[in-house]
């Protein structure tokens, strides 16, 4: 199946929880806040729809108007340095570690060289899922055992891609609840250690998001970028939920730059984000 046809599949269940027969507009905004869309884009759409006459095409109006809303962060990452470091942040179970290996299969599939970084040194089994996504992504990987220093074990990938002139450094955090303060005064410290190694890294800081878990992934996003100034944002697992319209609320509000979807368990199931290919899928 192509890569568009799995990510329309994979919006289904929020497509099926926006859709409606004849537009009416107090049950299509019930629908939309349901699906988090929130309240301003949900307004948006509705009164788009009523300026058109022919209400049979609503769709295509709330089309419109969400891919207004998502072209502004389709914005693809610009590789400007070598080696390229890229942090990954968000809490335990929104999916960095997959994210994370299935970037490392891109990368190498189109001739990047690659240093994963296991720098959640507090779970041996986060260290070990990173193993088998290197070894799956034919990619180098930098670990100290248990309990080291995060910011050391990154510290490392850092300088041992400087070396070895490696192309990217993924660097994978442990999950951190985005209202633990020494937790989060963690990955300052880490942002500010690999700084000693090259002071424009990290190129990248960006956060996971589960979007299954709705709009608290505002909230975690408002908090992660408060405190260590993210540059992007994956949002993984859209094919397990029906909320899939907090992605518009998240481009409406922060404004942060939506580099890839998640929307599978396959490794190709990862995509740049491309706001015409997902307003067309989510509606």
């Amino acid at each position: 199946m192509r890569l568009l046809e799995r990510l329309k599949r994979s919006l289904l269940k929020t497509r099926t929880a926006v859709s409606i027969g004849k537009f009416d507009p107090e049950l299509l905004e019930e629908k939309l806040l349901a699906a988090d869309f929130g309240s301003d884009a949900s307004d948006e759409i509705i009164e788009a729809i009523k300026k058109i006459a022919d209400k049979n095409n609503w769709k295509e109006a709330a089309r419109k108007i969400v891919y207004e809303s998502l072209i502004m962060v389709e914005k693809p990452i610009r590789y400007y340095k070598t080696p390229f470091v890229m942090m990954f942040v968000g809490i335990n179970g929104g999916g960095k570690t997959t994210t994370i290996g299935k970037l490392a299969y891109q990368y190498n599939q189109a001739g990047r060289s690659v240093i994963l970084a296991a720098a959640d040194t507090y779970r041996a089994a986060a260290t070990d899922q990173l193993e088998i996504w290197a070894k799956r992504s034919d990619a180098k990987i930098v670990k100290q055992p248990e309990g080291s220093d995060p910011s050391s074990v990154a510290f490392d990938a850092c300088s041992s891609a400087k070396a070895k002139k490696a192309d990217i450094v993924m660097i994978d955090t442990a999950g951190r609840l985005h209202t633990n303060e020494n937790l989060t005064r963690q990955l300052v410290k880490m942002k500010r250690v690999i700084k000693k190694v090259d002071e424009d890294a990290p190129h990248e800081i960006i956060l996971v998001i589960d979007s299954t878990i709705g709009r608290n992934s505002l909230i975690q996003a408002e908090q992660f970028d408060k405190a260590l100034g993210l540059t992007g944002i994956v949002i993984t697992k859209l094919d397990g939920t029906s909320k899939g319209g907090i992605i518009v609320d998240i481009a409406k509000e922060l404004k942060i730059p939506i580099r890839y979807i998640g929307f599978g368990e396959k490794i190709e199931d990862l995509k740049a984000f491309d706001a015409k290919e997902f307003s067309n899928a989510l509606i």
